[in-house]
């Protein structure tokens, strides 16, 4: 080998006698083997930072702000994914200490090597969860869904409708139709207040959107009654083609003082005590929520209202229908006069009336 001539080439020119130059000789084969076998060792060492290391179900990993470098290798070597912190302590030595580890909460997935969980959390890669709000919720919906989300920070339970709008320091406003249905992400930490916080401004800017495109000569004074009406055409309409010609119905009866005469507000109004069956006696009980017996829109929204129905709100369909009745099967059938309604009213709702019928979009929950 190599190292050998250079052990006695070495000795020799060094003068060494026989038992010196074997002493020499040995000392320097010890030297080298350390060598050899010390960077075979930190090799595999450092290899194996490479090798999937996690074979679990998903686990989160949470890094405080401030931890350093030698906290996290430690942690991770807790949990047994490192045989030893040293390798993370050398590996980030030879990179030049350039890591940086941000806070957060991270997740660790099954084939995951400890480099993978160290570029996550330099990247800043943490942890989020999904939370679904959806078109038609009510806000009571929405509180309950939020209710259910074990990860996000409470600061929503105890505290009243007006407490909440409050806290989101819009106490003036009724919380009903105010929060922008979508999917939001929150990351652990963040409560629920937040996310109310980011649905409220993501609906605010989508109507202000909408608001700035309108159709000239709509019957609202402000966005806010625009708001309502989308948030009627979203409880009426089961396709959404309709959506324009519902908003077009409404429209047009606004206009010439017609009561709208729709039976999603009188439900809403009726809160609990709705069972299932609007009955006659619902319809006559006076209320302002009731459109049957009050003219003009409802004085909130009574639903969260998405960006299309928003959109039909503001660019209603024309044309002269001013009544429209459920066939069951989630469309409606358009009519001019109220000869035509009532018998459209006893084809669909009467002689052939399905199984299973509704007069108004099947229930959606979130996933």
């Amino acid at each position: 080998m190599r190292w050998q001539r250079f052990a006695r080439s070495s000795a020799k020119n060094l003068g060494f006698d026989a038992v010196k130059k074997t002493v020499f000789i040995t000392f320097l084969s010890l030297l080298f083997g350390v060598l050899i076998g010390g960077g075979v060792w930190v090799a595999k060492g450092l290899s194996a930072l490479e090798d999937p290391a996690f074979t679990g179900e998903p686990m989160l990993f949470t890094v405080e702000q401030g931890s350093s470098f030698q906290q996290v290798g430690q942690r991770l070597e807790e949990l047994g994914l490192v045989e030893d912190a040293l390798w993370l302590r050398l590996h980030a030595r030879l990179k030049g200490d350039s890591i940086i580890l941000r806070s957060g909460t991270y997740e660790i997935l099954a084939g995951m090597s400890v480099l993978d969980v160290i570029d996550m959390i330099a990247q800043g890669r943490t942890k989020s969860w999904p939370i679904q709000f959806i078109e038609g919720w009510t806000f009571a919906d929405v509180r309950n869904a939020l209710d259910e989300h074990e990860n996000l920070k409470r600061e929503l339970p105890g505290l009243t409708d007006n407490e909440v709008m409050a806290a989101l320091e819009r106490p003036e406003l009724h919380p009903e139709g105010m929060f922008f249905p979508d999917t939001y992400r929150y990351e652990a930490g963040e409560s629920d207040l937040v996310v109310l916080r980011r649905a409220l401004e993501r609906l605010e800017l989508v109507l202000a959107e909408e608001w700035t495109q309108r159709t000239d000569g709509l019957p609202y004074d402000n966005s806010y009654d625009a708001l309502i009406m989308a948030s009627l055409v979203e409880k009426e309409t089961g396709v959404p083609h309709e959506r324009p010609e519902i908003a077009g119905v409404f429209v047009r009866r606004l206009q010439k003082g017609m009561r709208l005469q729709t039976d999603p507000t009188v439900i809403y109004g009726l809160g609990d005590r709705y069972t299932g069956n609007l009955t006659r006696k619902h319809l006559r009980e006076d209320g302002e929520y009731n459109t049957y017996r009050r003219s003009g829109l409802p004085p909130t929204p009574i639903a969260l209202a998405g960006r299309a129905a928003i959109h039909a709100a503001l660019h209603p369909a024309s044309g002269e229908a001013l009544y429209f009745v459920a066939k069951g099967d989630g469309s409606h059938v358009f009519s001019r006069t109220l000869a035509e309604h009532q018998k459209a009213v006893q084809h669909f709702q009467v002689q052939k009336r399905r199984g299973d019928y509704r007069s108004s979009p099947a229930p959606v929950s979130a996933p």
